[in-house]
């Protein structure tokens, strides 16, 4: 980027919008990944509105200049690592929220953090149910490109199932408005839902309506524990056929020890693995679902079930699988898995898993939404042992070919980002990536949003 075209920049957006120093650009370069591959961009621009954005936007298309979206920064497949010599577009500062109790919608800028949606909604006896276990940190701008979704998803749905309408600036600086606060409208194409988990490559997003409904039932939680994991998922996949609690939640050996080292709550370490049920149906721990899941645990070889309707009690479980990412963290660098299959093949898959870590001897603690087959891999490596980046390098490719054999997914929830885009193409084939191709060209010809992401 010359200087001419850093100085049209600051006349198109404001000097106070745009950060140019190096050491305050650092703190924009990852996402929670801190892949070093990302680049150092020239700028970033952290504008306060819409029209700032569609300047932004003007300016790169005009000068050929690549543009990454951001959000809060918690994203874990590399999708908004900066691009060398490019700009970095930070939504950090748009944080307006106005909730709407007659619609039951929340109108939301992409900076406003997920909790703080929930909070301005729960004001109004509503409840925004994405649920991402980072929902106190991450950015509903950033649960939009990805189409997050979280521990209440097995019930409750995902991102894309709360998103009435967007605005959307387009690469050339276009401002377009979709959807809105009407919960029935087909008309024209569905376009909206083509820019949730578009990981910032087809668009900007500057304002969210979203759907609230009321607020949940206080949950009662059930706590099974058995001796390995493959009967854990045997036990899910039962649950899932019969019923639909509000969360379904595994842990294995290895996560729940490194919990115990992060957090000490009490949980058993020498378990195989732990199965976290929470049940909002009427009755509570006496309502016929939890009854029921207890009873389907059991019989899959259960070493022990435990139930309680209190709700600080359930939280504090739930926070121990909320904190399985950063207390992993700390066992040493990581590569982050979020493959997904068909509820009956859970069990295939956390086999296969198990293998993979043995052959190629590396640590692989998993931590998952059971309830929907989505599963959390998480492989442990030492970042400065060439030896072990390649063996976890190799890891990770197999986990998500075997996501694939099995007719699953190379991403649930976190998206393709940069990490996982060499596996895509095996999972679509290739008319579905020639499509997607055309896609990208027709909304963004010169190929300047968020270059390097999915593609």
């Amino acid at each position: 980027m010359s200087d001419d075209a850093l100085r049209d920049l600051l006349d198109a957006v404001g000097a106070d919008a745009v950060v140019t120093r190096p050491e305050s650009i650092e703190a924009y370069r990852r996402d929670w990944t801190g892949d070093a591959s990302a680049g150092m961009p020239r700028a970033v621009v952290r504008p306060r509105t819409a029209e700032q954005v569609q300047a932004t936007m003007r300016w790169a298309s005009a000068h050929g200049i690549p543009v990454v979206p951001r959000g809060a920064g918690s994203g874990l497949s590399g999708g908004s690592l900066a691009v060398e010599g490019g700009v970095t577009l930070s939504l950090d500062r748009m944080r307006a929220i106005d909730i709407d109790p007659d619609t039951r919608t929340a109108v939301v800028e992409p900076g406003a953090l997920n909790a703080e949606v929930k909070a301005a909604a729960a004001a109004f006896g509503l409840w925004y149910p994405p649920d991402p276990s980072s929902f106190e940190i991450c950015s509903i701008g950033g649960n939009v490109a990805t189409n997050a979704g979280g521990l209440c998803c097995v019930k409750y749905g995902v991102t894309t199932d709360y998103v009435l309408g967007l605005d959307v600036v387009l690469a050339d600086g276009t401002l377009v408005r979709l959807g809105g606060k009407r919960i029935k409208d087909v008309a024209g194409l569905p376009l909206l839902k083509l820019f949730v988990g578009s990981e910032g490559t087809l668009g900007v997003v500057t304002r969210a309506t979203l759907r609230l409904i009321p607020r949940q039932e206080p949950a009662a939680t059930l706590v099974a524990t058995f001796t390995d994991v493959r009967s854990a998922a045997e036990a899910v996949v039962a649950i899932g056929a019969r019923l639909r609690p509000s969360m379904l939640e595994l842990m294995d050996r290895a996560s729940i020890n490194a919990v115990e080292d992060y957090r000490p709550m009490g949980l058993d370490r020498t378990v195989g693995a732990l199965l976290l049920a929470q049940s909002d149906a009427a009755g509570g721990i006496c309502s016929a679902e939890v009854q029921a899941m207890e009873s389907v645990c059991r019989a899959a070889g259960a070493s022990e079930c435990f139930t309680t309707d209190d709700p600080q009690e359930g939280e504090q479980f739930a926070r121990a699988r909320r904190d399985a990412f950063p207390a992993i963290e700390r066992l040493g660098s990581l590569l982050l898995e979020d493959v997904g299959v068909p509820i009956p093949l859970l069990p295939d898959l956390l086999g296969g898993i198990e293998a993979i870590a043995t052959r190629h001897a590396v640590r692989i603690p998993v931590v998952a939404h059971a309830g929907d087959g989505n599963t959390h891999p998480i492989i442990v490596h030492d970042a400065a042992d060439p030896d072990s980046v390649a063996r976890a390098r190799a890891a990770f490719d197999e986990v998500m070919a075997l996501a694939i054999s099995l007719g699953g997914t190379i991403t649930g929830e976190h998206g393709v980002g940069r990490l996982k885009k060499g596996a895509l193409p095996d999972q679509l084939g290739p008319h579905v990536m020639a499509l997607t191709r055309r896609i990208k060209d027709a909304l963004d010809p010169a190929g300047i949003l968020n270059p390097g992401a999915i593609l």
